[in-house]
């Protein structure tokens, strides 16, 4: 449960656009925001929902303390102690819809939409980007990791290299909803009931006076999971020699050696030869893990030079998601009260991917009835009739409309569904476990060129033409009415 005491997790120009409403009157203005992102990370062709548990329970707990008060009656705004007062009385009425954690989403449609006074739709803007932004990059990264694994035990390592507690336990939490199996984070297993894993570190093996006694000594203590690290000195002179050795010395308690892990060196080279070398001995049982700044790319790589690796313990390259370490969602104004009526509005800019899409909009996968498989997402206003069976649903391309598409046969699932209904939370959070089955499940709606992880075929997000009009027609207006006006 998120403890009390985040209101100040966020930026200053949302207090100082809170002050400027109430000052003026407007923050009780609705509004409607939604939060997307414009581009995929790492290349990938598609995304992986994630961070929706923690933004309940900020929203759920959202106050302003005494403390926050105080620090912000010392700011050099010198903000009027009534809209203290103000903030003192806070909590969230509004509302969200949300797609559901674990859900395969794709770039320009609203993952998340909070509709609210401005007051309230602004303050949560910081907070719910940064939850959702870093959650749903790790666990595409994780996604990735775990289609190159294809179907190797994945393990999550990186809480020593991560950007603090907070990355390192939510991380972990993001990397399981995409199908890690376990994690070496103690308070993320406690936390979420993520399983936990670990071998030893290479300083266990120097405390002792041999690498055959730190071996022993090891199995000794934890007959029933024991991995031991052989690369220390020498990893087939001499770790894996002396694994072999412990290993027939817990066969004749009863007992079996779980796995070797090899930490550096050439890993394809070296899991050979210990599989040779375990094989041999009697030891096929035991399993080989791998780990030292591994991710999808070396994984790939590995996995064509034959390595025989059963396990992968990934964690720099994860947790940092080194290769594209932000996602950048964004969280735009789409509504706006005027004069007691709600009204589209637009963010023009000269970078086309900028421009958004006006307007309070749901989003509906198509589903082909007769494959089962995705067709598109399409995006369309609350007051549109919903797709729905024997409705002939025309798809086309925002951007080259002469692209188009007719479609009949099809279910259409609603992506976005309600979290809080004007403040009152409506949605059952669902155990880690449904989520990584609804993920699973998600997966399982796509052909397998999507999902790629090398230049991976578009996947289609549509809007509705009454959409696409708007929107047009609202870029028109603003250039007719800018139109000749001098540079300044």
């Amino acid at each position: 449960m998120e403890t009390p005491g985040m209101a100040l997790h966020t930026d200053k120009y949302q207090i100082n656009m809170m002050y400027a409403h109430w000052m003026h009157g407007t923050h009780k203005h609705r509004a409607v925001f939604e939060a997307y992102f414009r581009s995929l990370p790492f290349g990938n062709g598609y995304g992986v929902f994630a961070g929706l548990e923690r933004i309940v329970h900020y929203i759920s707990n959202l106050r302003f303390q005494e403390d926050d008060i105080r620090y912000l009656s010392e700011q050099e705004e010198n903000y009027d102690p009534l809209f203290l007062e103000e903030l003192r009385t806070f909590h969230f009425n509004g509302t969200v819809h949300s797609m559901r954690e674990g859900a395969v989403v794709f770039p320009n449609e609203p993952l998340i939409r909070v509709e609210g006074t401005i007051f309230e739709a602004q303050l949560v803007e910081t907070a719910l980007l940064n939850f959702m932004n870093f959650q749903t990059l790790i666990a595409t990264k994780a996604a990735r990791i775990k289609q190159a694994a294809d179907g190797d035990t994945l393990l999550e390592f990186g809480t020593r290299r991560a950007q603090e507690a907070d990355a390192a336990v939510w991380g972990a939490r993001a990397a399981y909803v995409s199908g890690f199996d376990a994690t070496s984070n103690m308070m993320a297993g406690k936390r979420f009931g993520i399983p936990t894993k670990g071998t030893h570190a290479h300083a266990w093996v120097q405390s002792f006076g041999s690498e055959q006694e730190a071996f022993d000594k090891y199995a000794e203590v934890l007959p029933d999971y024991s991995s031991l690290l052989v690369d220390t000195f020498d990893t087939l002179r001499s770790g894996v020699p002396n694994a072999i050795r412990t290993a027939k010395k817990l066969e004749e308690r009863g007992k079996r050696l779980n796995s070797i892990r090899l930490d550096s060196g050439d890993l394809a080279y070296l899991s050979i030869e210990a599989r040779k070398m375990l094989d041999e001995a009697g030891l096929d049982y035991v399993k080989i893990v791998a780990s030292n700044d591994l991710d999808e790319h070396t994984i790939t790589e590995l996995k064509t030079q034959d390595a025989r690796i059963d396990i992968w313990g990934v964690g720099t390259q994860l947790i940092t998601a080194h290769d594209q370490p932000s996602l950048g969602g964004v969280y735009k104004l789409v509504e706006r009260e005027v004069d007691g009526i709600m009204q589209p509005t637009i963010k023009i800019s000269a970078n086309p991917e900028k421009v958004t899409t006006p307007g309070k909009k749901d989003v509906y996968r198509i589903i082909d009835r007769g494959t089962g498989k995705a067709i598109a997402d399409y995006i369309c206003f609350p007051e549109e009739n919903e797709p729905s069976e024997g409705k002939q649903l025309k798809l086309f391309n925002p951007l080259h409309t002469y692209i188009r598409r007719y479609v009949k046969n099809y279910d259409a699932e609603r992506m976005l569904v309600p979290i809080f209904e004007e403040g009152k939370l409506v949605y059952e959070l669902p155990s880690l476990k449904d989520i990584r089955d609804y993920h699973a499940s998600q997966l399982k709606q796509f052909w397998p060129q999507y999902l790629r992880k090398l230049n991976p075929e578009i996947y289609r997000v549509n809007i509705s033409e009454k959409a696409w009009q708007l929107k047009q027609g609202l870029i028109d207006r603003y250039m007719e009415e800018t139109e000749g006006t001098p540079e300044s």
